[in-house]
């Protein structure tokens, strides 16, 4: 299984890129990036702005279909890694545990012989795309959901990426047991998520 950050986004509500918000001594990127690289053979970052990355020293990988936030970098990390899945994860979630993803990846390894195309976890009765496993026999809905949006101007949706494929979801009570408070699942998206992060940390 490849590991794969998306740093794709257009940061649109925040005034510097979020995977370079500086958390303790590291900044988000580089945090995860350590933990993926522990966990990985092959690591990629996802990003269409690869000058800002190449100081990281691993490959970089643009959208190979036009933008349209993680499901485009999904994609593109699937038709580039060696292997058959990728485990992705967000570059604006600092607190991301070990154990969350070795639980996600260890319940894809029981579940290899049912062809699952992705196994996802529930947070807060929600999917959380953005921390899971996705499979390369999930390539072509995200190839028609990329073109749907060039050729029909229809949104990408992850959430109804994830219903039209084979996707096992993990429960929450499940998560729970590793990550009980849910800090794998917290993500920066505006200054004032930034704000009350370092309030309560």
């Amino acid at each position: 299984m490849t590991g794969v950050i998306l740093a794709g986004g257009e940061n649109r509500r925040f005034p510097t890129l979020k995977g370079f918000i500086k958390i303790g001594d590291s900044t988000i990127i580089e945090k995860n990036l350590s933990l993926m690289k522990g966990m990985f053979d092959e690591v990629f970052i996802s990003t269409n702005m690869p000058e800002k990355y190449f100081y990281l020293g691993v490959p970089l990988i643009g959208d190979a279909l036009p933008s349209q936030g993680p499901m485009s970098g999904i994609y593109s990390a699937l038709i580039n890694a060696k292997g058959d899945c990728v485990f992705a994860v967000a570059c604006d979630m600092p607190f991301i545990k070990r154990e969350v993803i070795s639980f996600i990846c260890d319940r894809h390894a029981d579940l290899r012989s049912q062809a699952i195309d992705a196994v996802i976890p529930i947070y807060n009765n929600e999917p959380q795309p953005l921390l899971g496993v996705y499979c390369k026999t999930a390539l072509p809905y995200l190839e028609a959901h990329l073109v749907d949006y060039v050729l029909k101007e229809k949104t990408t949706s992850m959430r109804r990426l994830l219903s039209e494929i084979n996707t096992h979801f993990i429960g929450e009570s499940d998560i729970m047991t590793i990550d009980p408070d849910g800090r794998s699942f917290v993500n920066i998206n505006t200054p004032d998520d930034y704000e009350k992060l370092i309030a309560t940390s």
